[in-house]
């Protein structure tokens, strides 16, 4: 008898799951297991907003398994050790398991070929559409640096047909299935209070909404900040309850949203190439970033006196997740108009984000922060000019900052030019810094070097 163990990993779903789908066609008895890793539950990574949707997706993943005549089987520990024990114990003939780009997870199969008894099989296009190292730069080594060239090429690369969920699974006799961790058994503390609900079944009721309600109008609308149109499959996404080969099949995506599962990608790609950009820049630009705790906290708070960043670090916090062009103002106006440490952004992302997947985060942060791959690395934007032009109503502001709603209209991005005794009469504070000096000072700073 033939059996096979799945290892789950950020791929926490039945249908479009190569792991699983090849396993149950590979073998007569297959084990899907979760390893609740230590080294990840220990770390600087495990944060109660990703803990509690994680536990949606176990729980949602295992009924999906049992009703399909299995159940999800969980253990805690060390991920390659755990993994070897079981493949002993059923005898297996091979482990199943989604390639991935991080260093830890590159760390991880290296550990699971040099220690397992058994194959390892590494199933390289479960979580992207286009994986990593499949497209190369015409020299043929390392990773593309350019997003537009990578991106003429991912439109044209074949991808592969969606699979199908399997119908039934069969588990070896007597396997322990251990039990379906709490959100406080992975990790305690406070979640925020609007987080989306975890699990395969919740991304696809999303999916199926956005595309019968508002996917054909994404890109005339995903940079409104008020009209929060965009998809929210990001979380999703990044905990692999949802296939992009499987988002990017359906004829109504458009090649606005396309582009961003190719950014998706595309980090992917750069990360796979260089484990190490989670803290060293990829082009170091010399900067001596400033230290100013108090403007740092100030940011983390929403409390800059910049409606429109405090309104982003508010969604944030009250979410665990941002609008994507928020992402991109609330960046700039910490690394380039405060001109502080990008990794203390990408860190406090990583504290709250559901969808914190280390390559969008960690040079996404880069991209603005102009140490990575973005070719106008001096780029300044006019924060003001941002609000006005993305949320021009004001709506996304009011939304988020309460002590704004009485100010109509765009006025509210500007609460500074109201007169004395109406702007004292508000429970907000004045700007920490003058936009334009800041900016100013970045560029300083840059031309030195």
């Amino acid at each position: 008898m033939s059996v096979g163990v799945v290892l789950f990993t950020r791929d926490l779903r039945l249908h479009d799951n190569p792991v699983l789908w090849h396993a149950v066609h590979s073998h007569e008895r297959v084990v899907p297991v979760f390893v609740l890793d230590a080294a990840i539950l220990s770390g600087g990574f495990n944060r109660p907003n990703r803990a509690a949707f994680l536990a949606d997706c176990l729980r949602d993943l295992n009924a999906s398994l049992r009703a399909r005549g299995a159940g999800l089987i969980i253990r805690g520990g060390d991920v390659v050790a755990e993994t070897a024990k079981l493949a002993r114990r059923v005898r297996a003939d091979a482990v199943h398991v989604a390639g991935d780009v991080s260093g830890y997870a590159q760390r991880r199969e290296q550990r699971l070929t040099a220690e397992l008894e058994c194959e390892l099989v590494v199933h390289e296009d479960a979580l992207f559409a286009v994986p990593p190292g499949r497209i190369r730069p015409s020299g043929g080594a390392g990773h593309m640096s350019v997003f537009a060239a990578y991106y003429r090429r991912w439109r044209t690369e074949p991808r592969r047909d969606p699979l199908l969920a399997p119908r039934h699974i069969a588990l070896p006799d007597a396997v322990a299935r251990g039990r379906v961790p709490s959100a406080r058994g992975i990790c305690p503390g406070p979640v925020a209070p609007r987080l989306p609900q975890g699990g395969e079944s919740a991304g696809r009721a999303r999916l199926a909404a956005w595309l019968r309600t508002a996917a054909r109008g994404y890109d005339e609308v995903h940079d409104d900040l008020a009209a929060d149109a965009t998809s929210r499959l990001s979380p999703y996404l990044h905990f692999g309850c949802l296939s992009p080969v499987e988002i990017l099949a359906r004829q109504c995506v458009t090649e606005g949203f396309a582009r961003q599962v190719a950014w998706r990608d595309f980090h992917a790609q750069v990360l796979s190439a260089r484990p190490d950009l989670t803290a060293v820049e990829l082009r170091p630009r010399g900067d001596r970033w400033r230290h100013a705790p108090d403007e740092f906290a100030a940011w983390q708070q929403g409390r800059t006196g910049l409606p429109v960043v405090d309104a982003g670090m508010r969604q944030l916090a009250a979410e665990g997740w941002l609008h994507n062009r928020a992402r991109l103002i609330v960046a700039h106006f910490l690394t380039k108009t405060l001109y502080l440490d990008w990794r203390l952004g990408a860190a406090h992302f990583a504290d709250l984000l559901v969808d914190g997947d280390v390559a969008n985060n960690t040079l996404n942060w880069q991209w603005v922060a102009g140490t990575g791959t973005d070719s106008r690395f001096n780029r300044t934007y006019n924060i003001t000019g941002q609000a006005r032009r993305y949320d021009p109503d004001g709506n996304y502001v009011r939304r988020h900052v309460p002590e704004l709603r009485g100010i109509p209209g765009p006025a509210v991005h500007e609460p500074w030019r109201l007169p004395a005794e109406q702007r004292a009469a508000l429970d907000y504070p004045e700007p920490i810094v003058d936009v334009a000096e800041g900016n100013a000072r970045f560029l300083r700073a840059r031309r030195k070097r």
